[in-house]
């Protein structure tokens, strides 16, 4: 399916290049429901829509197939990536086995004297979910859980982590916001750091699984683990 009538774009912060502008936009529309999953969207038309040339969008589109939120169509363009229940499960299910004894590892051994740098971004988690801005909440999110991460000395882990966020950072989001859960899941940010700082290895990585889990249950159906993921809005 490719996509025809104009869309309704939010509006980006200020002091960004026109590439971040449009990269930011087009995450939070993705977010939004406002790009489709399995849609095509082209270049010149994303354009248009913004009032930029192609280039700095075919380079924000670039930047959204290196996390994994749209793939490239040939001659077309590109097409929002379409997950199913399952692709989402087994995504949680990797990050659970590395993230959860990472933390656990980090709080028993690591230095932990670059932790309290980690404790502004939690904040700024949980301005933004005050605020019901996603895009700033996933932002901080990433940051916040790859710096943690960081602290574990791994980069390749570090890595692997990044990209399975991206590929299942749109999902659930917006139920976690209109179940009234995304709060809660804000305030996890400090809990965690509060454990790992005080070595309680166990019941960090208890807060680490629980908080993973959290997200898995605003789109999981039981008994449906094949069928397609519900669209991110």
């Amino acid at each position: 399916m490719t996509a025809k009538s104009p869309l309704q774009l939010p509006a980006v912060p200020e002091r960004l290049s026109i590439r971040e502008h449009v990269a930011h936009a087009l995450r939070a529309a993705l977010i939004a429901g406002r790009l489709r999953p399995g849609t095509v969207y082209s270049a010149p038309q994303l354009a248009a829509d913004f009032g930029v040339s192609a280039t700095p969008v075919r380079e924000a589109m670039l930047d959204l197939v290196r996390e994994g939120m749209v793939e490239p169509v040939r001659n077309k363009g590109f097409r929002v990536t379409e997950l199913s229940r399952r692709d989402l499960a087994d995504y949680l299910a990797v990050r659970e086995l590395i993230e959860v004894p990472t933390v656990g590892e980090i709080a028993r051994s690591a230095d932990l004297s670059a932790l309290e740098e980690l404790r502004p971004v939690a904040r700024r988690i949980v301005t933004a979910a005050r605020r019901g801005d996603l895009v700033a909440f996933l932002e901080a999110d990433r940051r916040f859980h790859l710096g943690l991460l960081q602290l574990g000395r791994n980069r390749r882990l570090v890595e692997v982590v990044g990209d399975l966020r991206g590929h299942s950072r749109l999902y659930g989001l917006s139920r976690l916001a209109e179940s009234g859960q995304l709060m809660e899941s804000a305030q996890e940010h400090e809990r965690l750091l509060d454990l790992v700082s005080a070595r309680d290895a166990e019941a960090a990585e208890g807060c680490m699984r629980g908080h993973l889990r959290r997200l898995r249950t605003q789109w999981e159906e039981p008994g449906e683990p094949e069928g397609p993921a519900p669209p991110p809005g």
